[in-house]
């Protein structure tokens, strides 16, 4: 079977440009990658990754940590991570720590610190200081999303300054009976989102001089189905319904629109709806929403990663000496058709 050299020689490159070209490095022209992969298909050439591993140091493969796979959220982040990381020639390891801590505690003080993987990629997750002090001891870069961790690059949106933006949105639509669904008290661990976007609310509301009412700070589990149930009992029990929802997330956006048809209620006309992510059922609802992208966050924390590791942008090598960064994120404010100005007179009472 043919070797580099003759993959190289067939190519008219360098074995050093080959070596790169082949093994999916940034810092080689199109025109020698081209050549390569051709000259290596013509030989039959197929790249030894376990002998490249032991010449650099590397695996040539990044994790990530995730709290849930199946959520939307956490999803489209995976689909960043993983197309930037396979144009990169990187493979990816995908680690789904769910609610147990123990898998946690494994992932992050076990299968990482053995070396397999080149760097980590953590969403919403919150890694202590000693976490954070074993990777970076180890030489493993560290990129986080969703919020910031100390000597480590961080991806996130400014939750609190949107949550308000989007409350005062009805405000200045004129509501002034406006309901909150926020997370309830599982989801409130790690960046503590559910709380940040509520205070996000509760500062807008203070700042225009109106009240809280705590039957109307609705908890719910982030879902659809969790919020139709929450919205049932808003709307079905209050003695006064409000006239305006800000939803934590688009999804429990969505079952509040659900639970209001059952109530007979329109939206916008009876009811204004606002959420928050930019899910792609969003558009489907008319709904209007922050959307934060995070396919492209994923794209970015896998650019990220590999920059720290001298196979992006960056010049690394080793992440670990690389200076830490804070990015935020920017996003969009999409206003469709679930807002719109309060109704002369709101209804009341149940339905």
């Amino acid at each position: 079977m043919a070797g580099i050299k003759e993959v190289a020689a067939k190519a008219g490159l360098s074995v050093a440009t080959v070596s790169r070209a082949l093994s999916g490095k940034t810092n080689v022209s199109a025109r020698a990658r081209r050549l390569a992969q051709e000259a290596a298909q013509e030989l039959g050439f197929v790249p030894s990754y376990h002998a490249s591993s032991l010449a650099s140091g590397r695996n040539h493969n990044i994790g990530l940590v995730v709290p849930h796979v199946h959520r939307w959220y956490f999803s489209s982040v995976l689909e960043g991570v993983s197309e930037t990381l396979l144009d990169a020639g990187y493979d990816l390891t995908l680690y789904n720590v769910g609610e147990q801590p123990e898998r946690r505690s494994s992932v992050l003080n076990d299968f990482l610190l053995r070396k397999r993987l080149d760097a980590v990629i953590a969403v919403a997750l919150v890694l202590s200081e000693e976490e954070i002090r074993q990777l970076l001891a180890v030489h493993r870069p560290i990129v986080g999303i969703g919020g910031a961790l100390p000597g480590a690059s961080t991806i996130r949106i400014d939750d609190e300054r949107l949550a308000r933006e989007a409350t005062d949105h009805l405000i200045r639509l004129g509501h002034t009976r406006i309901a909150h669904m926020t997370g309830d008290a599982a989801l409130d661990r790690d960046f503590k989102l559910p709380g940040i976007r509520r205070s996000g609310f509760e500062k807008a509301m203070a700042a225009a001089g109106l009240p809280l009412r705590q039957e109307w700070l609705v908890p719910a589990d982030f879902t659809i189905q969790g919020a139709y149930a929450g919205a049932r009992r808003l709307l079905g029990t209050a003695a006064e319904r409000p006239t305006a929802v800000f939803a934590a997330s688009d999804e429990m956006a969505v079952g509040i629109i659900l639970a209001a048809r059952d109530f007979g209620l329109q939206v916008p006309h009876d009811l204004s709806v606002l959420g928050m992510d930019g899910h792609e059922l969003g558009e489907t609802f008319g709904l209007t929403t922050i959307s934060q992208d995070p396919r492209g966050q994923g794209r970015l924390a896998a650019r990220t990663a590999l920059g720290l590791l001298g196979d992006g942008r960056g010049k690394s090598d080793g992440g670990a000496a690389h200076s830490a960064t804070d990015h935020e994120y920017p996003t969009d404010f999409i206003i469709r058709t679930s807002t719109a100005v309060p109704p002369v007179q709101a209804s009341t009472g149940t339905a």
